[in-house]
């Protein structure tokens, strides 16, 4: 749940945070201004994130005293109060998440090969600082050994977690057990938000079906493709499935979901941050919170909605599940192939417009659904013709993706 990957959005002084929003309408114009940054595209960045396993018994407890000596410097702050942890050698940070599951959100970088450059010396060092204390990483988008157990107690989380459980046992899961694969890419020129906002949206399906990795949980078979989404999507809606409004306008589609959405964390200073009950941001306009409503509190919700499609400025893919190893590499080229020029993106939106609301069938199924299958199929096509790699490491993300659609039994006639 990292807010930033590729850091694009324009930091707001003192001033500009603490104004107060009384409207509605002033509410959105703020989202709308913030929401998309447009210009040519030129910026991509990655968020991997990871569960965390005791090498010798996977299935073990993760002792966070432990892992925050293991990481020592590189300790993340909410792991560590007061410190300032150090960049990893390449440029990107690590943060944990209320599980324990660590994420590695890249520097920017301009080109894939890049990116696969600076996240695999990333990496590296990570898996040699973890190995060093008996730890390794997961492989999969969801801890297919243990239940959900939050080991980080922080005001945001305790909320969140109290929040989540109105609605089920899925919040919680979320939290303590899942572990993603975020691209991160400039939102484009105005003349192209539209076509790359639909795109990316349009995209998740197919792209879910053809990644899926997270069949087994807490040491049961779940049943379904991808554990990891389907947890996602069982959580209040307003939260976590895609904007509803017509593509034509995503920052007026962004403001008007993020003004319907329920809160989840109210900050103040005693903290506890529970929000009352049901109230939503357009509540909050409306009275029904009694602290003044600030920019930068209207910031700080954003960071709790969690589509699969987030806009920062830049706009977050959210919905791959973790890869093993260094398969990261593939769904990541993937996307950033098909967005690398905006006839190749309108082409995929072609592509994927008729699965574009088959998210159930995506993680139920996965490649199973036979027109997730031809279409993932026809995306594959499409970026390989595509890709900005060396030959190589092309090679290899193009042989990661055809043992994906064979294992499945998808084929070129398909």
């Amino acid at each position: 749940m990292a807010t930033t990957g590729v850091p694009l959005v324009t930091t707001l002084d003192q001033g500009e945070l603490a104004r107060e929003l009384r409207t509605e309408e002033e509410v959105a114009a703020h989202i709308r201004a913030i929401c998309f940054k447009t210009g040519p595209p030129t910026l991509m960045g990655a968020e991997l994130e990871w569960t965390v396993h005791p090498t010798a018994a996977p299935e073990a407890p993760l002792d966070p005293d432990h892992l925050r000596h293991v990481l020592g410097r590189y300790a993340p702050a909410t792991f560590r109060p007061g410190h300032t942890p150090d960049p990893l050698p390449s440029g990107g940070t690590l943060t944990l998440e209320p599980g324990g599951q660590l994420e590695i959100s890249s520097a920017p970088a301009s080109a894939t090969a890049a990116l696969h450059a600076a996240v695999t010396a990333d990496l590296a060092h990570l898996t040699a600082l973890l190995d060093s204390g008996g730890l390794r990483l997961g492989e999969h988008g969801i801890d297919p050994y243990r239940p959900p157990r939050r080991l980080l107690d922080t005001p945001r989380y305790r909320a969140m977690e109290r929040a989540f459980d109105a609605h089920g046992p899925h919040g919680r899961v979320m939290m303590g057990s899942t572990a993603g694969l975020q691209v991160c890419l400039d939102a484009g020129t105005p003349a192209e938000l539209g076509v790359r906002w639909a795109a990316a949206n349009a995209l998740g399906p197919p792209l879910v079906a053809l990644f899926a990795n997270s069949t087994r949980h807490a040491g049961r078979d779940t049943g379904v493709a991808s554990a990891r989404m389907a947890t996602w999507w069982d959580m209040d809606p307003r939260l976590t499935h895609p904007p509803l409004d017509p593509p034509d306008d995503p920052s007026g589609a962004w403001a008007r979901y993020a003004l319907a959405a329920p809160l989840v964390c109210v900050r103040r200073d005693d903290g506890r941050w529970d929000p009352p009950p049901g109230v939503t941001l357009a509540d909050w306009v409306a009275g029904a919170v009694t602290q003044p409503l600030t920019t930068a509190d209207v910031d700080y919700h954003l960071t709790t909605l969690f589509p699969p499609v987030r806009p920062h400025g830049y706009l977050e893919i959210r919905y791959l599940d973790a890869q093993p190893g260094d398969e990261w590499i593939a769904p990541v080229a993937m996307v950033t192939a098909l967005f690398g020029d905006h006839r190749t993106t309108e082409r995929a939106l072609e592509l994927a417009q008729p699965v574009a609301g088959r998210w159930l069938e995506a993680y139920r199924c996965g490649l199973a659904d036979p027109a997730l299958a031809r279409t993932a199929a026809a995306l594959t096509e499409l970026a390989a013709d595509r890709l900005d790699l060396p030959a190589d490491l092309g090679t290899h993300v193009i042989d990661t993706i055809h043992r994906r659609l064979r294992r499945a039994g998808v084929t070129e006639e398909q």
